[in-house]
């Protein structure tokens, strides 16, 4: 947006922090800029959208000279953006309210003046379908508040009596400025809904009801490793899971990789493969409730579509949209897109995943009559499609990905450990399933090395194939698991971070950043083979490739030391809640 549309610029991926209900998310930049949210739900259009160039936003910011910090308050995602100025120290303590509605979205601000006085301005400019959607009906009730219609959604904004409207045409804001004696607070509650607005409600519920939902959401997580890290991974991935049990991958699209080289991508869906690696953390940390949302969705969507999985769905199970562009500038470095292709992909490791997230709720007693049919679905898509070529992991072309037939492997084995007695019949079955595809990955997917290569046709060596032995698809002492492990730390890694395999003969930095789930996943490979000191390095390493808000985007540009990616990527934080509790057990 050009600099007279006062829209926010905009900042580096690290310095934002997520306000998320389960519905839906919000990222706050340090200037006290929401620059970003989808309303009423994750995948529909932004309302703000000047992450990413466009319209909209709603900003609480200081008028005199600041620098800025913040914090979480443990284990939730309410956010105080703080502010050092010349006169004193400026609190806006921020959150979606909680618990979420499904139709409605409740932006609570409180802004307090924790020392000095506070001059601050507020601006909103709500622009709804990516701006597409006249502000219409622009109203000062009489009791102060402000009421509006964009598109079918409708506005409420009550704290800002004395604001006034700017600029014409579509795109009209509210501005005002307040003034805060010192210890003064100041409330304002923004509300935007798909269906006509109920009652206002007043700030404070609303806050008491925001804290007891976190405080009875998020565990303790004692003996964990980093517990506070672990703690706040785990309130992530709650704040990021819908009523329907689906994580999204992340709150936002559109942010590049790597700038200018087309890599950009919307993950505001669920990946069936990321709810596995999700619920499998949970239930490595002993976390049952977020454990068995994603035993939930991911059984709603076997039972609903058998063989025929998708990689992603949207929160609610339904397909994910084809890929479309706005025209929108972007975040800097890349562009606009919404929907994903990956509804046309076809990803074998999600059976194989399936099976181990729901052998996982098995072995602590989690898994019902639906989850068991659940599991033959599984198997059965294994049993029909394992020798078909499939995207893998990475997306990339169809070929008969070495890891895809491990993970499926290593699903196998573990329902098959997991079956009750009566369920031992076909449990020697499914193991002999996962022999036969383990002797032909190892006809045609083993290097001649000893190591397992990425594919029949692709030589390479890819952290994803630390997995399989993780899984246990293969012993951990099996001689290709320790060949994979030192191909990988030889090959693939770089001052305690790991890139996901080389894309050319350029520099590994050159084509990607390093990729934070694989950076667990070594942590978690030394714990397995009794490397302690090791896995401990790796796991702080990555645990501090964040930003002050704790956030972990896909990638880390290491040597920018500056995320890459949608943020926050959800299956980072799974892995890193993961890795806190196993090698906490050593």
């Amino acid at each position: 947006m050009p600099k007279s549309s006062g829209a926010p610029a905009p900042h580096v991926l690290r310095d934002y922090a997520l306000l998320a209900d389960g519905h839906r998310g919000a990222l706050v930049g340090p200037h006290g800029d929401i620059a970003w949210m989808c309303a009423p739900r994750w995948d529909s259009d932004a309302v703000f959208a000047a992450l990413v160039g466009g319209p909209g936003w709603y900003a609480v910011t200081p008028t005199d000279r600041f620098v800025w910090g913040g914090y979480y308050e443990d284990g939730t995602l309410i956010w105080r953006s703080r502010w050092v100025t010349t006169g004193g120290i400026v609190e806006c303590r921020e959150a979606l309210a909680h618990p979420g509605r499904a139709h409605c979205a409740v932006l609570l601000r409180r802004i307090t003046a924790v020392d000095g006085p506070a001059d601050v301005a507020v601006r909103l400019q709500v622009a709804a379908g990516f701006g597409t959607h006249r502000l219409r009906k622009v109203t000062h009730e009489p009791d102060g508040r402000w009421t509006a219609r964009a598109g079918d959604l409708h506005l409420r904004l009550s704290g800002l009596a004395d604001a006034r409207t700017e600029g014409s045409g579509a795109r009209p804001h509210l501005r005002a400025r307040l003034r805060l004696e010192p210890g003064e607070r100041h409330d304002l509650v923004l509300e935007i809904s798909d269906r006509p607005l109920e009652q206002p409600q007043e700030a404070d519920p609303l806050w008491r009801a925001t804290e007891a939902a976190w405080a009875e959401r998020v565990p303790d997580l004692t003996g964990v490793l980093g517990r506070r890290d672990a703690r706040h991974a785990y309130a992530v991935l709650r704040g990021m899971t819908g009523p329907g049990g689906g994580t999204v991958a992340a709150a936002t699209t559109s942010l590049p990789e790597r700038a200018a080289q087309g890599r950009n991508y919307d993950y505001r869906y669920v990946w069936i493969r990321d709810q596995a690696y999700i619920g499998q953390a949970a239930a490595a940390a002993g976390c049952d409730a977020l454990l068995d949302d994603s035993v939930r969705f991911v059984t709603a969507r076997l039972l609903e579509h058998g063989r025929r999985l998708a990689p992603a769905y949207t929160v609610d199970g339904g397909p994910v949209p084809d890929l479309r562009t706005l025209d929108l500038p972007g975040y800097p470095g890349g562009f606009d897109v919404v929907g994903n292709r990956v509804s046309h992909q076809f990803q074998l490791d999600g059976f194989g995943e399936s099976l181990l997230l729901l052998a996982a709720a098995a072995r602590r007693g989690r898994l019902d009559t639906d989850g068991w049919r659940a599991v033959r679905t599984a198997v059965d898509g294994i049993t029909a499609r394992h020798r078909e070529k499939d995207a893998g992991i990475w997306e990339l072309h169809p070929d008969r990905w070495t890891h895809g037939r491990l993970a499926c492997a290593a699903g196998l084995r573990a329902v098959a450990t997991a079956a009750p007695a009566a369920g031992r019949g076909p449990a020697a079955d499914w193991e002999a399933l996962a022999d036969r595809i383990v002797a032909e990955a190892d006809r045609d997917g083993l290097h001649p090395t000893g190591r397992w290569q990425r594919s029949p046709s692709d030589p390479g060596v890819d952290a994803a194939l630390l997995l399989p032995a993780l899984r246990g698809a293969v012993p951990a002492d099996d001689p290709r698991t320790r060949a994979t492990l030192d191909a990988v730390l030889a090959d693939l890694c770089e001052d305690h971070y790991c890139y996901r395999f080389r894309h050319d003969r350029r520099p590994l930095q050159d084509a990607e950043g390093a990729f934070l789930l694989c950076g667990f996943l070594v942590a978690l490979a030394h714990h397995q083979q009794g490397n302690r000191e090791e896995a401990l390095r790796w796991f702080e390493r990555n645990r501090a490739a964040c930003g002050p808000p704790g956030l972990y985007a896909e990638e880390f540009d290491i040597a920018q030391r500056q995320l890459r990616g949608n943020l926050p990527q959800a299956f980072v934080h799974a892995l890193l809640l993961e890795a806190a509790a196993r090698l906490a057990r050593s």
